[in-house]
């Protein structure tokens, strides 16, 4: 911990400027920190409890201890919505099947985390939950029509959005549904512009996914 705080210090006086700094902090198995912070389960694990009011409290200690590191943002949570599919990529990362669930434990941790001064940011927006390919490696195509995505997939989103999350994070995948030119979504006016910014109307800040993926 101290390491780490002594980097970003002495990055920040190299450089002679404040530095935003975002980390992979989910919870499970994507923690990149060994130490200093709280080992919390999976999203699956929340998310089989049915009680929201866990993944809130884990916003608010999250946000403490970040804070503590220094760090700004956090690319947590997931809000895909899994299927009866197999999913290679998300699987326990994701609070689970019913978008209920993950819209309620989503912004519920969304709000204490940002209200606890750290950023939060929703991915993978329209939702890698039906993806039988790991991103990753290849190129996933998901074939939900436009009705279930905006029915199923899109609702954690915009359950965040009204939580006031600040940062949204683009998924890779093609979703030829939504968007009839079949380039991934990072890349799509009618899924990033058409149904982020107008549609659910977000104006807060659209990450993309790793671009070397």
């Amino acid at each position: 911990p101290e390491g780490l705080k002594k980097l970003l210090r002495d990055l920040e006086q190299a450089l002679g400027r404040r530095l935003m700094i975002a980390m992979d902090h989910e919870g499970g198995r994507v923690v990149h920190l060994p130490e200093g912070v709280t080992a919390f389960p999976s999203a699956l694990a929340f998310g089989e409890t049915g009680r929201p009011p866990y993944a809130a409290r884990q916003g608010k200690i999250e946000a403490k201890e970040l804070r503590r590191f220094g760090i700004d943002l956090n690319l947590a949570p997931c809000l895909d919505v899994l299927t009866e599919d197999y999913s290679p990529s998300i699987g326990i990362r994701s609070y689970g099947r019913d978008p209920e669930c993950v819209a309620s434990f989503g912004a519920g941790r969304i709000r204490t985390m940002q209200r606890g001064g750290l950023s939060a940011c929703a991915k993978h927006f329209p939702g890698l939950g039906p993806a039988a390919l790991d991103p990753h490696l290849k190129l996933p195509v998901i074939r939900a029509s436009a009705r279930e995505i905006r029915k199923r997939h899109l609702r954690p989103f915009a359950a965040a959005i009204d939580a006031g999350v600040h940062a949204v994070m683009s998924s890779h995948a093609v979703y030829p549904h939504l968007d009839a030119s079949d380039v991934p979504a990072t890349f799509s006016w009618a899924i990033i512009t058409d149904a982020l910014r107008r549609e659910l109307g977000f104006t807060g800040l659209v990450l993309t996914d790793d671009l070397e993926m």
